[in-house]
């Protein structure tokens, strides 16, 4: 079943424009919920807005913006006085100019929304601007406003529609230089390059993402299914079993060859194990074979 639009408004390219909607491209709703509840009662804990000095309640109808602008001192922003100053984009992703797609920081993506006509009239107009931009090969930049936030939004051709991603601004992006700049350069040998490509080299693989899965949740899942199915008192979830820490290992070099080694004899090994283990079945079946004979005879004699 397809989500319900976050957005609902107008696509324009100059003096073209199709009314079109905005919708979440990813979800967070197969996580398994928690909430905080009372220990003694097991029900939920209701939170209580109040004041911070008076502590008393306050209705949502008082419930408005402060923007600070000095320490606690804040200045009171209605409601109203938002809408007056709403923007344009408001109802409209005006594309204002294009680029290409490999120039754009990765750092920059934030959050990721489909973006489809929203009546057949709107197909053609929305049509002939997703094909112009695939075949230009560019993505297009516009404004959005989303939760009364405008918000800087990359186009780009995906499917039949368009795949609209939300960027961030520039100063909210840091700067790698502080984290980079007193890390040593380093100068590995042509050796351990070598090995540690060869190590990138069997693991490499075609990306899909269905071979990742987030083992916390289902570790979640497992614990709060076992403790419902055994709702007694007191009981202790299974913990979730994790890798062991390996030791330090001093010598790089060592290391690699180490991995190296590793990735060569695991296949071979699982390999003489199946064959193995076969072979020890055969055998133990034989030799159990042979002792109840054993016992039989000396039964008779």
């Amino acid at each position: 079943m397809a989500a319900r639009a976050n957005w609902k408004g107008h696509l324009r390219l100059s003096l073209v424009s199709c009314s079109v909607g905005l919708y979440p491209a990813v979800s967070t709703s197969s996580h398994l919920k928690c909430h905080t509840i009372n220990r003694e009662t097991g029900n939920r804990i209701k939170q209580l807005i109040v004041d911070s000095v008076t502590e008393e309640p306050v209705d949502r109808e008082d419930q408005i913006k402060g923007c600070e602008v000095a320490k606690d001192e804040l200045v009171p922003i209605e409601g109203d006085e938002l809408d007056e100053i709403a923007l344009e984009s408001t109802h409209t992703i005006n594309i204002e100019a294009f680029c290409r797609r490999s120039e754009v920081d990765e750092r920059y993506l934030d959050r990721p929304y489909y973006l489809a006509a929203e009546d057949k009239v709107s197909r053609e107009a929305f049509a002939v601007i997703r094909d112009a931009m695939k075949k230009k090969s560019m993505a297009g930049l516009g404004r959005v406003v989303l939760y009364k936030r405008e918000r800087v939004v990359l186009l780009e051709p995906y499917g039949k529609g368009l795949l609209a991603t939300l960027l961030r601004y520039h100063d909210e992006i840091r700067s790698p230089t502080a984290y980079f700049e007193d890390m040593p350069d380093g100068k590995p040998t042509d050796e351990m390059r070598s090995l540690a490509e060869e190590l990138i080299d069997r693991a490499a693989r075609k990306f899909d993402p269905k071979t990742f899965e987030d083992r916390y949740e289902g570790a979640l899942v497992a614990l709060v299914n076992g403790k419902a199915a055994k709702p007694a008192k007191g009981s202790k979830g299974a913990k979730a079993s994790g890798a062991k820490a390996s030791g330090n290992v001093v010598n790089l070099m060592e290391a690699l060859k180490r991995s190296i080694a590793s990735e060569k004899s695991e296949t071979p090994k699982s390999e003489s194990r199946k064959a193995t283990g076969k072979g020890t079945a055969r055998s133990s079946g034989g030799s159990t074979a042979r002792k109840t004979a054993a016992r039989k005879t000396k039964k008779a004699a």
